[in-house]
């Protein structure tokens, strides 16, 4: 990123909040169908960016929140919501993550202003990386928090030991994100933040075997109970045990997401 860049308000880099969770973004079928889900169902409107033909940024409110990619086909992937961590070098991280026992699905590939790989964990969950300019607007995601996210895995502790070495967490390097214990789960904060938390079940319990380990993006809503409604009325699915305040809801195509209720102010 050039000296120019660096003063502008709007451009943040991925090497100034490394390791952090810098965005979630669908893998489509059909970028039509997608948007008219999301549109009905979380009440996001979606703008074209350069990225790519097949990438377009949801925003809610005027933030933005997520992207869309109808990629799925073209890249023989599955449809779902992923999470993207920032990271110095997209080649490094890749690297760091297969010596420590994951896989790389994707990439890295260049995606001007920057690179971009999809890696599974140790126990298959899939994440992915981006190196470069962050989405217009990053710091306005990053403090409106539309979105956060959760891994479901087996054994917490040792995920976390995967994600820190790969990710760069808990080490000297300055901005780092900071790994704590709450309980029975991994909490990592970022710039003081909560952003994301690791689950495997109660401390002392054994590892779950029927678990099938991913990460699960939150999205904060103002009303659960419509975005219900209004999932199952486009073609959408509700699992069991849907509340009030959260629920895990399932687009046409099988991608899953959680709805949480904002906190009230």
């Amino acid at each position: 990123m050039n000296s120019d860049a660096r003063v502008r308000n709007d451009v943040v880099s991925s090497h100034s909040v490394a390791g952090a969770p810098c965005w979630v973004s669908l893998t489509a079928r059909d970028q039509q169908a997608a948007e008219d889900f999301y549109q009905a169902v979380l009440g996001w409107r979606f703008r074209t960016t350069a990225l790519m033909d097949r990438f377009r940024i949801a925003y809610a409110d005027g933030v933005p929140v997520a992207g869309i990619a109808a990629v799925a086909t073209m890249w023989q992937m599955a449809v779902a919501w992923t999470p993207y961590f920032a990271v110095d070098s997209a080649d490094e991280a890749v690297a760091r993550g297969q010596e420590r026992g994951g896989t790389a699905a994707v990439g890295p590939i260049g995606f001007p202003p920057g690179r971009a790989a999809l890696l599974a964990d140790r126990d298959g969950a899939v994440f992915g990386i981006w190196e470069g300019q962050l989405v217009a607007g990053w710091e306005t995601w990053r403090r409106a928090a539309p979105a956060f996210l959760r891994l479901h895995t087996r054994n917490a502790f040792d995920a976390a030991m995967f994600y820190g070495e790969v990710l760069e967490w808990a080490t000297s390097r300055p901005g780092c994100c900071e790994v704590h214990y709450d309980g029975d789960e991994v909490v990592l904060r970022s710039d003081g933040d909560v952003v994301a938390r690791i689950h495997s079940g109660a401390v002392e319990a054994a590892p779950d075997p029927t678990i099938r380990p991913h990460w699960q993006v939150h999205f904060a809503v103002t009303d659960v109970e419509a975005c219900i409604r209004a999932a199952l009325d486009h073609g959408g699915t509700v699992r069991d045990g849907a509340t009030a305040t959260e629920a895990v809801l399932r687009d046409p195509d099988g991608a899953q997401f959680t709805v949480t209720s904002k906190p009230q102010m």
